[in-house]
């Protein structure tokens, strides 16, 4: 090689080197319009520390006893305009129903300490929630990750609990080898997707995020500021929540990107998964309960027929309910389905 030779590639080299660390260094942003507050948030500090933003929506007339509580997917995931419209039908049969941002994601606070976003966080501000409210139970509705919450919580709290509705419910950590390969009954008429999750992620993938999830995991550190990894945690997700419908269009109907409202919130999201992953096996407790259970699966839900059945085999006193023609949000393409079987559930 020629002393011109190794220059140029020098030169290459020295080239690639600056473009890599822009692209590591260099703040991103993905035109996610500003969050609004919504009109009927309100703010709650709770003795854990955490700042929530909340909705309530008060039952009418004769009042129920016991409230219910909405846990949203995610981790980091938010509560949308949509599925408050959804829920206020509740309001109809007399029940409170509270919905709430997880702290980290949406409308309530960021916490400076990344690390400090764990199960436990998560389970003693709904501990918290519960005891602000005043009641002797509540009942705990949860979609995706919010179900895992829910098992969660009621495996250290059962005496709060009326009963548990858990709406496509994600991987009850740990699980067995191979649970994710069951296939389910040919009666259920389950189907897979149109898209996957990973396509989603692939397709928004990008070298500074991929450093950002490392220095948070690793190192507890924030590279990029909430701001920042909460828009890229949200313009994921428009892209993964292609595989959460049976109808794709209502992705662009309802949730095209210029229509997003609401942030993710991403350090929330991956340390408290990667929390979720160190949890202790909880079913041999979970497994003494006489709780009433309600599990709804979707037809067309992106996760796994073993996980859904691992609770099935969990908890003593089940209900399965298939909804047809539904991804993994239900209430995105069938809410009068949702209310129906809840309802019907709720009246047991």
């Amino acid at each position: 090689m020629t002393k011109k030779q190794i220059r140029i590639l020098k030169y290459l080299l020295a080239l690639s080197l600056i473009v890599l660390l822009v692209k590591i260094f260099v703040p991103r942003h993905y035109a996610i319009p500003r969050l609004q507050q919504r009109k009927s948030t309100q703010f709650m500090n709770l003795a854990t520390g955490s700042r929530i933003g909340y909705t309530l929506l008060a039952g009418k007339g004769i009042k129920k006893p016991f409230p219910i509580i909405y846990l949203h997917g995610g981790p980091g995931g938010v509560v949308s305009d949509s599925i408050i419209s959804t829920l206020s039908n509740f309001m109809e049969d007399g029940y409170d129903v509270f919905v709430y941002d997880q702290i980290g994601s949406g409308e309530s606070d960021r916490l400076t300490d990344i690390n400090e976003y764990t199960v436990d966080r998560h389970i003693e501000d709904l501990q918290a929630i519960i005891k602000h409210l005043g009641v002797k139970k509540v009942i705990l509705l949860g979609q995706s990750w919010g179900s895992v919450l829910a098992t969660y919580y009621v495996s250290e709290h059962s005496a709060d609990i009326e009963k548990i509705i858990l709406c496509n419910p994600g991987p009850l950590y740990p699980y067995p080898k191979g649970l994710d390969g069951i296939k389910p009954p040919d009666s259920l008429d389950l189907k897979s997707p149109i898209f996957t999750n990973a396509e989603g992620n692939a397709k928004v993938k990008n070298v500074r995020i991929s450093v950002v999830a490392y220095c948070a995991i690793h190192f507890g550190i924030k590279l990029a500021d909430d701001n920042e990894a909460d828009e890229f945690s949200t313009y994921a997700s428009y892209e993964v929540n292609k595989s959460t419908v049976f109808d794709t269009s209502k992705i662009v109907k309802i949730t095209g990107i210029k229509a997003i409202s609401s942030k993710n919130g991403y350090y929330s999201g991956i340390m408290t998964f990667e929390d979720v992953l160190k949890q202790q096996d909880r079913r041999p407790q979970l497994k003494t309960l006489m709780l009433p259970i309600l599990v709804v699966k979707s037809q067309y839900d992106n996760q796994k027929w073993g996980f859904t059945n691992d609770y099935l085999e969990t908890f003593k006193n089940h209900k399965l309910v298939v909804i047809p023609k539904a991804g993994h949000n239900i209430t995105r393409e069938q809410p009068a389905l949702f209310l129906e079987n809840i309802r019907h559930f709720l009246k047991e």
